[in-house]
């Protein structure tokens, strides 16, 4: 949990109330130390609430109406909350807590102290996220697509809310770009190529400016409010007119200007700014690195450590994927030059037009629809939560990741979403290389584990709705994407396993890469240069992700170290029960406890095997 807004929307917070249950006073300290927590986060950050679809009364006060605190005086009070929150921890007798009690405590106790050490470094959004304003953070990345797609507009109240909200957005923006500047001073300023783009990849100019030179009217801010109030029956014409007329001025006078002043700062220091990738030149940058790694992965393997695996798994795929294409027939050039010739192959592309792209998520839709269907065989307990698939905003698509996931709302006013970058899918996405990426952000991936994180409504609240770790979560979807070959939906698509080996090997990839870039020193052409000889993928495609290691210090590694955990907690229950062993009671132990740090899913996993013996 890192206490920055992009990790907060990302369902990474710790908050909200836990239900009284009347136990001894050790659990009613907790309980109370964990409402009190709930209240003070959610008051700082609105769009969460906003996100989960919470009460008023849950929020801590009205919160519609409302962003952020983008200042740096807003992340140290956020700070300031997780500090006393885990203070207050600290002073409970953890021994005399009930045992579920004392799994709740080890997984907020984990949250807290991973978000205060990370604040400890009061640059951008802390250790994990060092930078305030880059190709892939800050306001703006955010806030309109949560304004279009999360902000709620089905009667008036909520229209002059989302008015309130349009004016608060250019405070954001203006609160980041006075904390450029104030970084900045202090020697923290963003590789040059994340500020101006390079190689045809765009940068956070290149992506601000082009949302401040489209015509008030027609950004995604007017648009998306004039769509949805033409639903609202009991707004008239004339008002509903008023309404956009209102927006539209908001966003000519006060948001677009506020996007060009960001726009000039982010310039003024760009002439500062160098070719240097990593982190290792910050201030005290390899503490930020270890605090980073330690946090996003949740162990305490050392880069060393993570480096040397990401090389044995690259090795082991590689030659997988060598034996699938001499089984096919397709013999000639390297692994990565087999790959490039198929991602060629006219029966592997979607054209990048309207119809291409319609046919490309048809055809995602279908593998879910099949996946899902079959997920009794490995689950005992079932996700209930729909999911949505939708194409990445266009005025973020530039340097936006491949995919990513955004979680349903708590009531179920807003279904799971799996968005998919199509800004080239000629190019990008060739057709063996969806799949995978399907069970990832889709089921059995991250949608399938945060719905049943959601819709465990025995776990306390604050596991069951608000708390993630990305050692857990993202381990748990490259794990996913093991599980559907292992469920054989690649049975009778040979290139759809080229696919996912091809995905496995990007992930072992990114442990080489992440560790290379912030410590031992690469510079982005190594990295680039390492991936792609390891993966056979587009240059583009690897350009935009070892960019986003660069502002992404040690997430990247989250993945495959969550992954090789899983997997050694699963042979060693194996091992430990034979023929006892029940592969949906495993996944059952796993996710219905929700996301987890893994030293706590470990212990988890141990109990039920535990279990399992004495039965």
């Amino acid at each position: 949990m890192q206490l920055s807004r992009r990790a907060l929307l990302g369902a990474t917070a710790a908050g909200l109330a836990l239900a009284a249950c009347g136990r001894q006073a050790q659990s009613g300290d907790l309980n109370g130390i964990l409402e009190r927590l709930s209240t003070d986060i959610l008051r700082e950050i609105p769009e969460y609430a906003t996100s989960l679809a919470v009460s008023e009364e849950q929020a801590g006060g009205r919160y519609i109406d409302r962003l952020s605190d983008y200042s740096k005086e807003g992340a140290l009070r956020l700070r300031g909350v997780a500090e006393r929150a885990l203070g207050e921890l600290r002073a409970l007798n953890r021994e005399r807590l009930e045992p579920n009690d004392r799994v709740t405590y080890d997984i907020v106790a984990t949250a807290l102290q991973d978000s205060v050490d990370a604040a400890r470094f009061e640059h951008g959004g802390g250790a994990q996220s060092p930078y305030v304003v880059t190709q892939l953070t800050g306001a703006y990345t955010s806030i309109p697509d949560f304004l279009a797609s999360q902000h709620p507009v089905t009667n008036r109240e909520q229209a002059d809310a989302y008015l309130a909200r349009l004016s608060a957005y250019a405070r954001a923006l203006d609160q980041e770009t006075a904390r450029i500047g104030e970084d900045a001073a202090t020697g923290v300023i963003q590789p040059n190529f994340t500020i101006a783009g390079a190689d045809g990849n765009g940068g956070a100019v290149a992506q601000l400016g082009t949302f401040a030179a489209t015509a008030p009217a027609q950004t995604v801010l007017v648009t998306s409010l004039q769509s949805r109030l033409a639903g609202v029956a009991d707004i008239a014409d004339a008002d509903k007119a008023a309404l956009a007329q209102r927006a539209e001025q908001i966003v000519r006078d006060e948001v677009l200007p506020a996007y060009r002043r960001q726009i000039d700062a982010l310039n003024a220091v760009l002439p500062r700014a160098t070719a240097d990738a990593g982190v290792w030149r910050l201030p005290n940058g390899a503490d930020l690195y270890a605090t980073a790694l330690r946090a996003y992965t949740t162990t305490t393997m050392s880069p060393e450590e993570l480096h040397q695996m990401g090389v044995d798994l690259i090795a082991q795929f590689t030659g997988e994927m060598d034996a699938i294409f001499r089984a096919q027939g397709m013999t000639r050039g390297t692994v990565n030059e087999r790959i490039n010739a198929l991602g060629r192959r006219p029966d592997q592309i979607f054209p990048s037009t309207d119809a291409g792209r319609e046919a490309l998520l048809a055809m995602l839709n279908e593998q879910m629809r099949v996946i899902t269907a079959r997920m009794p065989e490995v689950c005992g307990v079932q996700a209930r939560a729909t999911l949505e698939i939708k194409r990445v905003p266009e005025y973020i698509e530039a340097g936006a990741p491949g995919g990513y996931y955004q979680v349903a709302a708590l009531d179920g006013s807003r279904p799971g979403a799996y968005y998919i970058n199509l800004r080239d899918p000629a190019n990008e996405w060739p057709k063996f290389t969806l799949p995978t990426l399907t069970y990832h952000e889709g089921t059995p991936g991250h949608h399938w584990q945060l719905s049943l994180q959601q819709e465990a409504g025995e776990m306390p609240f604050i596991r069951r709705a608000l708390l993630g770790f990305s050692g857990f979560s993202e381990g748990w979807g490259l794990y996913a994407e093991q599980l559907a070959d292992e469920m054989g939906m690649y049975r009778n698509d040979p290139f759809g396993r080229i696919g996912y080996l091809q995905s496995m090997t990007f992930r072992a990839s990114r442990l080489v890469v992440d560790t290379g870039i912030h410590h031992m020193r690469w510079t982005r052409e190594q990295a680039i240069d390492s991936m792609m000889q390891a993966t056979g993928d587009q240059r583009s495609n690897v350009t935009t992700e070892v960019e986003r290691y660069c502002v992404w210090p040690g997430q990247a590694c989250s993945y495959m170290a969550g992954r090789q955990a899983l997997n050694r907690m699963r042979d060693g229950a194996r091992a430990a029960l034979g023929d006892r062993f029940d592969l949906r009671a495993f996944h059952d132990r796993v996710l219905t406890n929700g996301s987890t740090p893994l030293t706590v899913t470990d212990g988890l996993v141990n109990e039920w095997v535990a279990e399992v013996q004495r039965a």
